[in-house]
C-alpha cells in the first residue's frame, strides 16, 4: 500500500508543508509558514501525533458540542465549502484542508489525515 508523505517546500518567507495521500492528492497543508527546518519538523511531528487522537468538532451543526484540543474543526468557508483545521493541544492551527463541496468528503479528508499522518515520511526540499 502506498503511504502518504509530508512534503516540505521552501518559500520566500520560510518553509511550508503539505500532507499528501498515497495517490499524491494534498489532504492537508501546514497552518503557518515556518522560519526553519527544525521548527517545521516540530510542526509536522505535532500533526502526526495529534491527528490520530483528535476529536471532531462539527461547527456546521447548530448547537454543536465544543470539543477539547487537539481537535479537527469542520466549518464552512465564505464560498460555502466545507473545510477542516487541526488544532494542537495549545489551540494553534497546525494543519488545514482544501475546500470540499460535500461534508462527507471533508470527513473523509480527516480520516485520511488520521490514517496517513502518523507514519508519513518527511520529504525535505532539495538543496539549492
Amino acid at each position: 500500500m502506498i503511504m502518504g508523505k509530508f512534503v516540505i517546500k521552501t518559500t520566500k518567507t520560510g518553509f511550508t508543508f503539505s500532507l499528501k495521500a498515497g495517490n499524491g492528492e494534498v489532504i492537508a497543508v501546514g497552518g503557518e509558514v515556518y522560519n526553519s527546518l527544525a521548527s517545521i519538523k516540530n510542526g509536522i511531528a505535532s500533526v502526526a501525533k495529534n491527528a490520530p487522537i483528535a476529536n471532531i468538532e462539527d461547527q456546521t451543526v447548530e448547537g454543536f458540542e465544543t470539543q477539547t484540543n487537539p481537535k479537527f474543526e469542520i466549518y464552512k468557508d465564505k464560498a460555502g465549502e466545507f473545510r477542516f483545521r487541526l488544532k494542537a493541544r495549545n489551540g494553534e492551527i497546525i494543519a488545514a484542508s482544501e475546500g470540499y463541496v460535500k461534508k462527507d468528503s471533508c470527513k473523509n479528508g480527516i480520516e485520511s489525515v488520521r490514517k496517513n499522518a502518523p507514519d508519513a515520511p518527511v520529504i525535505e526540499p532539495e538543496a539549492e
